[in-house]
């Protein structure tokens, strides 16, 4: 292939498309330049199918290399190791986005790689490795019905703006990543500052439109340079077979359905489907039947599917037997955990979680490493999703990519409405363990952080809940679900997550299935889901409706004071010797900012007072007309030095020491002694004039 190089508008900015020049060997490679920002996109594909697969072996990776920025790794091996978090975000969204665009059939191991080799802070690079990826797939031979293109969505005063720069996502109430194909939008994932669903719907629309003349270029260079596709495999078929099945398996297979217990419909269904078999196999015998086995449970669960689907559209009647905007039964708890500074417990049907709230320093923060900035984050939401959630036994393993996906969503739900810094110094750390689950388990996270963190006694700006909507295109009739279970995720069009407050929408997450949304169909799920959010939070409300005015005992209490900059030095000391010496002493932790707020921090109020008390005695400055006791230091023939608090002494001259003539200084002190003194005066060197005889018969100011 020639090298070919094409460069299109993509929202007010040039974006090129290179290809035919770098790693070549791959199926497909683009480099995209956008800006400063260039991302190297591959796709390659093995040569026949994986045995033994009912699946597509799609692996997607997303990987910032920290030479791309200027950068060295931080750690001992200086090199990229494990992805980042915000790496993983992104390889599942680009895995999202494009996954259901493959053909049914194909079962062969599929890889894309989308490496960000130069990074320009005001060109997103996640948005060029998916416009990559795309481009990559539609001019190789592997099967895809795209092409897609993705941008980011922001919204400046009102102005929604197409990948906004650095400074713009900063200024913005909104962001928003969206992958849109020519006809529908296909994924979306991001927030914003409580959004009407009004704009919400605009941002969407916006996105499509802006992505259309990447569609289009792309559509342009596959019909120009693109490779022969290669033909997927057409599954096995045998319409006898699958009319049989139907028919064995139509009014047993309704009621195992529409069991409303998880576990049970589960078990009604597989017997159901045994039953169906062995029927088969005696029709047919056990020898004929049995090459035919595999087909004969794709059809009753390609059945399944279609029996629930048209149930849901034609007779509005859900597995549970729920309206489409029934919400399930909501219940919950708070300080479930004796030992633990917030805790809930959130249920929805049966979606159960657990979740915990802990408050700790700043020196609890996570240090964050990525190619824009190092930077330090206070707020902290891990998900997990034990196999006991499901009933079922498997090897515990550390987070992969659902869990960091479901805790990122759950996090930026609840971010925005956390208190600023200076008003609440905490670093929080919320923990869901999803300890039951039947759909939405990250939503359930969602509610139970926000009643974890009010029970741990964070003044959050507002509840915030979440709810999971779905939709059923069938028959040429639309459904829109408010609180769909595992099973109609699964078998539905669309998966819509929505999180918000009582005034707007804060998260969303969204994977659609079908070839167009229309305006109408989006408005309706947002208005659905806006309508179920507020009923979730009237149920949470009523469990605690507001954060709690004292913390758990055992967390840490946090006492703010401020100090002058050019005094920070005196708190921490040569090498630290000062606050380490204040730590030794009181156990409490110290966290000294450069603006010089000081924040200590420690279950224990009389170490913290005291640790306090010796951080403003270091600080503390004479004041003219104020008496102090002070220690004397030293005695001279002149007069004597006292220490008014530590590290601060002035001079009592002889003539100071009393009312009377003094002939010796030791006649009225000695060192060591304790004396009242008043603060006559500084001058700008800072030498400090001391009177005894002024603070006769006076006490000290404090």
């Amino acid at each position: 292939m020639s090298r070919t190089t094409e460069t299109v508008d993509f929202g007010g900015r040039s974006i090129t498309f290179d290809t035919g020049h770098i790693a070549k060997q791959a199926h497909g490679s683009v480099m995209v330049k956008y800006a400063d920002t260039h991302v190297l996109a591959t796709v390659c594909a093995g040569k026949e199918p994986r045995e033994g697969v009912d699946f597509l072996p799609l692996t997607c990776d997303y990987i910032e290399k920290t030479y791309a920025a200027g950068k060295i790794p931080g750690g001992f091996f200086k090199r990229e190791g494990r992805p980042r978090d915000s790496e993983t975000l992104m390889s599942r969204m680009i895995d999202r986005s494009i996954r259901p665009l493959f053909p049914e059939g194909w079962r062969v191991e599929t890889q894309c790689i989308a490496t960000v080799m130069s990074y320009d802070p005001d060109a997103p690079s996640d948005v060029a490795a998916l416009n990559g990826v795309s481009f990559a797939l539609s001019i190789s031979d592997v099967p895809f019905a795209g092409p897609i293109a993705a941008c980011r969505v922001g919204r400046v005063d009102g102005e929604l703006i197409a990948n906004p720069t650095r400074d713009q996502r900063e200024k913005s109430d909104l962001d928003l990543f969206v992958s849109v194909s020519k006809t529908a939008i296909t994924m979306v994932e991001g927030g914003g500052a409580e959004i009407s669903e009004a704009a919400m719907v605009d941002a969407l629309l916006f996105a499509q439109k802006t992505c259309q003349p990447l569609i289009e270029l792309q559509l342009e260079m596959r019909e120009k340079i693109g490779l022969t596709k290669r033909v997927a495999p057409e599954l096995p078929s045998d319409a006898a077979l699958e009319a049989r099945v139907k028919a064995l398996a139509a009014d047993p297979l309704r009621k195992a359905v529409t069991t409303k217990d998880k576990a049970e419909r589960y078990a009604a269904v597989d017997v159901v489907k045994k039953t169906v078999l062995e029927k088969l196999r005696e029709e047919q015998g056990a020898e004929a039947f049995k090459p035919k086995e595999g087909l004969a449970k794709r059809y009753f669960a390609d059945f399944q599917w279609l029996m629930v689907r048209q149930m849901a559209v034609n007779e509005k009647v859900r597995i549970d037997g729920r309206k489409h905007d029934d919400i399930r039964a909501i219940s919950s708890e708070v300080t479930i955990l004796p030992r633990v500074h917030g805790s809930a417990m959130f249920q929805r049907g049966e979606t159960q979680a657990i979740v915990t709230a802990t408050l700790g320093t700043k020196q609890d923060s996570q240090r964050i490493e990525n190619l824009e900035t190092n930077s330090f984050k206070r707020f902290l939401l891990h998900y997990n999703f034990p196999p006991y959630s499901v009933g079922e036994a498997k090897f515990l393993r550390s987070a992969g990519r659902r869990e960091i996906g479901h805790g990122a969503l759950a996090e930026r739900a609840v971010d925005r409405m956390l208190p600023s810094e200076d008003a609440f110094p905490y670093t929080i750390r919320i923990v869901s363990e999803v300890t039951e689950s039947n759909g939405s388990s990250s939503m359930a996270s969602v509610c139970g952080a926000t009643l974890s963190m009010m029970d741990a006694g964070v003044p959050i700006k507002a509840p915030v809940a979440g709810i999971a909507m779905g939709l059923i295109e069938q028959d040429g009739k639309i459904a829109v679900l408010s609180d769909i279970l595992g099973d109609e995720d699964h078998l539905g069009d669309m998966d819509f997550k929505v999180c918000g407050t009582q005034n707007g929408i804060t998260a969303v997450q969204m994977d659609i299935k079908l070839e167009g949304v229309s305006r109408q169909t989006l408005e309706q799920a947002l208005e659905q889901a806006r309508v179920g959010r507020l009923h979730i939070l009237s149920k949470m409300l009523q469990t605690l409706e507001t954060p709690r005015t004292e913390m758990s005992q055992w967390a840490p209490r946090i006492t703010t004071i401020k100090v002058k900059q050019e005094r920070i030095k005196d708190v921490i000391g040569p090498g630290g010797k000062v606050i380490k010496d204040i730590v030794a002493k009181t156990g409490v932790s110290i966290d000294v900012q450069d603006d010089g707020t000081v924040n200590v921090a420690s279950t224990d109020p009389v170490m913290a007072e005291k640790a306090l008390r010796m951080i403003k005695d270091i600080t503390r400055e004479p004041e003219p007309g104020k008496i102090y006791l002070g220690t004397v230091r030293k005695v001279a023939e002149f007069g004597a030095f006292v220490e008014i608090f530590p590290g601060t002494d002035g001079l009592v001259h002889i003539s100071e020491l009393a009312e009377k003539r003094v002939n010796q200084v030791e006649d009225i002190v000695r060192e060591g002694d304790e004396v009242l003194v008043k603060v006559v005066s500084v001058d700008r060197s800072g030498k400090i004039r001391l009177s005894r005889k002024e603070a006769l018969g006076q006490q000290a100011s404090d």
